[in-house]
Formats: structure tokens, C-alpha cells, sequence
């Protein structure tokens, strides 16, 4: 019996002292918290207050080595643009209303982007109308409807046809010698073309391709068609303001995207299609790195 009582004496107090513990610890949390109940967290090196505002819609990889690694473009492209003075947000799936309403510009690199649900649609359409800016990066214009993608970014391509080149050397050809997007820009590039793409008017092409001959073109029927491969286009959806968008075509290898001129070509782009000056992410710390 004087066993079980120093036993219950031992356990009252061995609770005793967590119970101060806590008490201390609930008051300090209080007083933490009416330390920083007004600390805002501070931005990640190079991001500054009021840049352009960047939405990255990425997806899975869908090819082998090398080739549509849209999760490392993510990786990268947060990276690359918070650097060059960019505020950035990113995502594998679909943005939310509320994302979208604190975007200037989204850029997508994702296979077959056309392919949306009547949400998603509406939501995207609804940020085109109030003016927000697309960039689209190879084949993130195709799918079941290209005329409907074409709405909003000036083109689309149909999902399921033949209408690729597959990897080869592609000559460009520039159309608008004198756009400041283009400046610096390679004259050939290893990469994928395309050609059938169904265009909206007003599309201002910087550049085609003639088409090479490969098997993928030939089967296609696309060889020698000499088509659009990046341009820009301004317009208003019915009930709108104006919007912009930016398009480039190839972007199929990894080594396209990491090309330090073709990287400046896009970052123009995408400042471009904010209504920003179009040095604004190009010309800022870290370019051409």
C-alpha cells in the first residue's frame, strides 16, 4: 500500500511539470504572436516589388531523354525568371480564379494544353477578356479544338495529326527584322516544326520555317510549306479588353529552352505579352547567364 502511494505521489508529480511547461510555452506563443502578428515574410532574392507577375502552368514529362521535360522547365523557369526581377507562381495543374486574378502573364509549356474543362475555360477566357497575357511554348496550342485555341493565342493545332516534323535542323527564316523580341536570336535551330495550324487574323508573325524533308513531314504532307514558327498577337475578346499573346513552336528539346539567346528571345516574349517594356525581364540581372 506505501508502495502504490509513492507510485501516485511520483506519477502527480511527473504530470505537474509538463503542466507548467505548457502554461509557459502557451504564454510565449502569445506573445510571439503579438510580436509578428504584422511580419510579412520577405520575398526570395531577386524578386521585387511590382514586377511583372508570372504564371507557370507546367505538366508531366511525356517524352524520353531530353524532350518535353516540362517539370524541369518549371524547376528552371521559376528560377530564371524570379532572377531577372519577375514575380513567380507555378503549378502542374491548373491555376485557380484566384491565382489568375493576380496574373499578368501566364506561361504555358505543357503537352496538349488545348484540352481543358468547361471550368477551366471559362476561367482562362475570363483572364484573356479582362487582359491578361498568354505565352504558349511548343506544342501547349494543341488540341481537340484549334480554332477555339486560336481565340486566344492566334493559332492552334488538332490533336492526333500528322502535322510535326519531328527533330531536325530548322533554318528560320525572320519575317519582322526590326521587332526588339527577336534581337540576337539564332538562325537554325534542333528542333521540331509544325505546319496544318489553324491561324485567327491579326496573327504578326517574327518567323516561319520552310518545312525539311523527314519522314514525319512527309507523311504529313507538310514539306516545303513554309509556315509561322513565333509571332505575336494583339486582340479583344467579344466584351474585353485588349490582350496579348506570344507564341514560339519549338521548345521539343531541353537544350532549345536552355539557349541563352532563345531564353532572351522568350523573356522578351513574356514581357511582351504583360505590356511591359520588352527588356524589362531580358536586360535585368542574370541575363544571358
Amino acid at each position: 500500500m506505501k508502495a502504490a502511494k509513492i507510485v501516485l505521489a511520483a506519477c502527480v508529480l511527473g504530470l505537474a511539470a509538463p503542466l507548467v511547461d505548457a502554461q509557459t510555452a502557451s504564454a510565449q506563443t502569445a506573445a510571439d504572436y503579438s510580436r509578428y502578428s504584422g511580419y510579412t515574410a520577405p520575398s526570395p532574392p531577386g524578386q521585387k516589388k511590382g514586377g511583372l507577375r508570372v504564371f507557370l502552368l507546367s505538366g508531366l514529362k511525356s517524352h524520353g531523354a531530353g524532350a518535353h521535360d516540362y517539370p524541369r522547365w518549371l524547376d528552371t523557369w521559376s528560377k530564371l525568371l524570379t532572377e531577372h526581377g519577375a514575380v513567380v507562381d507555378g503549378a502542374l495543374s491548373f491555376p485557380s480564379a484566384t491565382q489568375l486574378a493576380s496574373t499578368d502573364v501566364m506561361v504555358i509549356y505543357r503537352g496538349d494544353a488545348g484540352y481543358m474543362t468547361p471550368d477551366q475555360r471559362a476561367l482562362l477566357q475570363a483572364y484573356v477578356k479582362r487582359g491578361g497575357g498568354l505565352v504558349t511554348l511548343h506544342d501547349s496550342l494543341c488540341g481537340p479544338e484549334p480554332t477555339d485555341m486560336a481565340t486566344l493565342v492566334g493559332a492552334g493545332k488538332k490533336h492526333g495529326e500528322v502535322n510535326y516534323t519531328w527533330t531536325a535542323t530548322l533554318n528560320y527564316n525572320v519575317v519582322d527584322k526590326d521587332n526588339p523580341i527577336i534581337a540576337g536570336m539564332p538562325t537554325e535551330i534542333y528542333d521540331e516544326a509544325f505546319y496544318k495550324l489553324d491561324f485567327a487574323p491579326g496573327v504578326k508573325p517574327l518567323l516561319t520555317v520552310t518545312m525539311p524533308d523527314t519522314p514525319a513531314a512527309r507523311k504529313g504532307g507538310g514539306v516545303g510549306q513554309t509556315v509561322p514558327q513565333m509571332w505575336t498577337y494583339e486582340h479583344t475578346l467579344p466584351g474585353g479588353v485588349p490582350a496579348r499573346a506570344f507564341v514560339w513552336m519549338q521548345g521539343h528539346m531541353v537544350d532549345s529552352l536552355d539557349n541563352a539567346r532563345m531564353r532572351a528571345v522568350v523573356l522578351r516574349g513574356i514581357a511582351w505579352a504583360g505590356k511591359r517594356p520588352v527588356g524589362e525581364l531580358a536586360d535585368a540581372q542574370g541575363a544571358g547567364h
